[in-house]
């Protein structure tokens, strides 16, 4: 798994309705892409994305949420199901896609990037756990990591400062 380019443009990944979406859609954004879950502690941080998300669209702010069931089993649902609940529960807006590995040997390839671009703690590229979040400036540069601890709300000032 060779990784070419230097961003995030190279990438498509799966929509929650099957249909494929270029990364390059995403151009001249300010991109905050995470891994989520239904049915974990976290989960309530749907609601600070989706405030983040309302309140900075018009000034080019993208939210890329990635359902994940790699911890603890907490996104047992189908791509279907997890939109029913993010669409019920927060009434998220912005894109939800297609359920994927974010370690191992299926690890999504957007994901392998995002944890060679910017590695966890003590330089460990593994995803830790769900809505580890990572921040990509307009030119498709990955430029932070966040912990799943860090709220949304506490990314604010870094996104505002990009857009």
């Amino acid at each position: 798994k060779k990784i070419m380019k230097n961003d995030i443009y190279q990438f498509s990944a799966k929509d929650s309705g099957g249909e494929t979406i270029e990364l390059a859609s995403y151009k001249n954004k300010v991109m905050l892409i995470v891994n989520t879950a239904s049915d974990c502690g976290f989960t309530s941080q749907y609601k600070g994305l989706q405030a983040l998300y309302q309140k900075h669209q018009a000034q080019g702010l993208e939210v890329l949420a990635f359902p994940c069931n790699q911890f603890n089993q907490q996104e047992k649902g189908n791509d279907e199901e997890i939109k029913q609940f993010c669409d019920l529960r927060f009434n998220i807006k912005f894109p939800l896609f297609s359920k994927i590995d974010v370690n191992g040997k299926n690890s999504h390839p957007l994901f392998e990037f995002l944890k060679s671009k910017v590695p966890g703690f003590l330089g460990s590229r593994r995803i830790k756990w769900n809505f580890t979040k990572f921040l990509v400036s307009k030119e498709g540069k990955v430029i932070k990591r966040y912990a799943p601890t860090t709220t949304p709300e506490a990314i604010e000032a870094d996104i505002e400062k990009l857009l």
